[in-house]
């Protein structure tokens, strides 16, 4: 008989980017190492874009970290991959080993999106893993999920034994020590879940009864937080190849539409000296020609100018370019972008006029919009800006503003210049009301109107030259839209979707809408009515997760927002969201 190893390298020159499977990257951890419990983190997507995911780089760090664990890696095999697995009986295997993921002590999965759903069932399915914790027995692997999505588990819920729901640097190593104690004592299943259920931030849904609360798993000490300073180097170019340091977590601008603003609070914020001492350790021991700064809001970072002045030499010295994603106009100044390579900036207005910008929160007026215009005097040549479509309110006069905004902005430029030659990207998502937001109880407008006002908006924004366009799929926000909010009924769609041929629905060549609304219908449900509006008096899915913002402050940010009244940010002053009873917030 032939060995795994033989069976998978006579598959892997039949398949595109062979170097997806084959592991050993640079700066690989010691897997000879004594074993007490084994961890597989697993990543619902492609190898390039799970090497680029920053929260499973940070937890594979940890544990590898701790003596006697080990953590190895495991992501979604292509098409052509997965097709030759199933023809040659080999199970899905981690990298590091090769190991069988169904003999690892504990297998994780980060769950960012939820348009992954099918593909974590891909990876069961290739793992001879059974769907739902009920069908499976004492010899499989503690199932385990985390990651923004956590923010609503209900409808991937029946497919794990635990879910950690926020921040998992403590409570995974946590878990996984339960486990390896658990089994080392003789423990059942149920008996280590009961363990895991005093976790913070675990939720065990087997266990869970009514009326109880899972309090959000936050890292106070985020200065003195983990991180890999010695991060895997891709065999294969990855979606982000650069050293990425992350600024702080949360957001001080309570955007009423942002979940990851209100989910990862209260707002914690690394010193510049830390930052500055990782992203040249991650430059070293990888090789990086960028470094990117991370954060919701990178120009609203305290110590920005610190941080920049403490890079300027080396990234000079070392040929490195350092890279500020996530602009926030208002506090853009030219000297940030001094250092930096003149490629693109971003910003995100998010919304056309004044009116819709107070109504989303969006403490940017028309006059700090017109400050974009100090990145030309940096040598800036192009500009993306990210806005919203479908907003609460929205009118089509809210879509004529975005038009009038880049307009302006060809005005500037050629008055800061001298010249024409401006490019602005416009980019469009459309709204998706989400759980743990001021909107979250708000109606999607129909797919129908989604297409409409795509179209008028590309055929205004065709009259200013200079000017591309381009939107989010209509289809998947609607289908974004409803698992976003669904309850553990759309476990059995998800699962039917899958049946059906559903999986990489984040590729647009690959999206089956045919196929989910087939779904749907089959489970006698309509997608339509997980989009609409939700009375405000009615118990959520998610209810039960303590994430410190209280249900009665996104409420009356709600009530707001129809006023046309905006709150001030986070920065000047504490707006009593209370986030701060799980962490101390270090901007108040």
């Amino acid at each position: 008989m032939q060995s795994f190893d033989d069976k998978l390298n006579s598959i892997l020159l039949n398949v595109e980017k062979p170097a997806r499977y084959v592991g050993g990257e640079w700066n690989t951890p010691d897997m000879t190492k004594h074993r007490e419990g084994d961890f597989c983190f697993c990543f619902p997507e492609v190898y390039e874009i799970g090497m680029s995911n920053l929260g499973v780089a940070i937890l594979y760090d940890i544990i590898n970290k701790e003596p006697g664990f080990v953590a190895e890696r495991c992501y979604a095999p292509w098409h052509d991959m997965g097709e030759e697995m199933r023809k040659h009986d080999i199970s899905l295997f981690s990298l590091e080993t090769r190991k069988p993921l169904k003999d690892f002590t504990v297998v994780g999965f980060s769950v960012g999106f939820e348009l992954l759903y099918t593909n974590v069932l891909y990876m069961f399915d290739l793992a001879g893993i059974p769907f739902r914790a009920k069908d499976r027995d004492e010899s499989y692997p503690i199932m385990l999920a985390g990651g923004p999505c956590s923010v609503n588990p209900a409808p991937f819920a029946d497919f794990f034994d635990v879910i950690v729901c926020g921040e998992g640097e403590v409570a995974d190593l946590a878990i996984l020590k339960i486990v390896t104690e658990g089994k080392k004592q003789g423990l059942s299943k149920s008996e280590i879940l009961a363990r895991i259920k005093n976790v913070q931030g675990a939720y065990v849904p087997a266990l869970h009864k009514d009326g109880e609360t899972v309090v959000k798993a936050v890292i106070p000490d985020f200065e003195n937080a983990p991180y890999p300073e010695h991060p895997l180097v891709p065999n294969i170019e990855a979606v982000h190849d650069r050293a990425t340091v992350e600024l702080y977590r949360g957001c001080a601008s309570g955007c009423r539409f942002c979940q990851a603003g209100f989910w990862y609070r209260p707002i914690r914020e690394r010193s510049a000296e830390r930052c500055v001492a990782l992203a040249k350790e991650m430059v070293e021991s990888a090789g990086f020609d960028e470094i990117s700064l991370c954060s919701l809001s990178t120009s609203d970072y305290t110590g920005l100018e610190q941080l920049e002045e403490g890079l300027s030499a080396f990234c000079k010295e070392k040929n490195v370019n350092l890279s500020l994603p996530s602009l926030r106009i208002s506090s853009f100044k030219p000297e940030m972008a001094k250092d930096v390579k003149k490629n693109s900036l971003t910003f995100a207005p998010e919304a056309g006029t004044q009116r819709l910008r107070d109504v989303i929160n969006k403490n940017v007026s028309e006059e700090e919009i017109e400050k974009i215009a100090v990145a030309f005097e940096a040598g800036y040549e192009s500009i993306k800006l990210y806005f919203m479509m479908g907003l609460p309110t929205e009118t089509d006069e809210d879509l004529d503003g975005i038009v009038e905004i880049c307009k302006k902005l060809k005005w500037l430029y050629y008055q800061k210049r001298h010249k024409r030659g401006l490019n602005i990207s416009v980019s469009c998502a459309v709204f998706i009301p989400k759980p743990c937001t001021p909107f979250q109880w708000e109606a999607q407008i129909s797919l129908e109107e989604m297409h409409r006002r795509q179209m008028y908006l590309r055929e205004r924004l065709r009259a200013v030259k200079g000017v591309s366009f381009s939107y989010h799929g209509a289809e998947t926000s609607v289908l974004e839209g409803a698992l976003a909010r669904g309850d553990e009924k759309l476990s059995y769609v998800v699962e039917k979707a899958y049946k059906l041929g559903a999986k990489f629905d984040c590729w647009t060549e690959y999206f089956k809408w045919d196929v989910w609304q087939k779904a749907f219908a089959e489970c006698g449900l309509k997608m339509e009515d997980c989009v609409g509006a939700i009375d405000t008096d009615k118990a959520l899915p998610w209810d039960f997760i303590d994430t410190g913002v209280s249900k009665k402050y996104l409420l009356a940010q709600r009530n707001l927002a129809y006023q046309g009244i905006t709150t001030k940010n986070c920065r000047e002053g504490c707006n009593g969201c209370g986030a701060n009873k799980l962490g101390r917030c270090t901007i108040c």
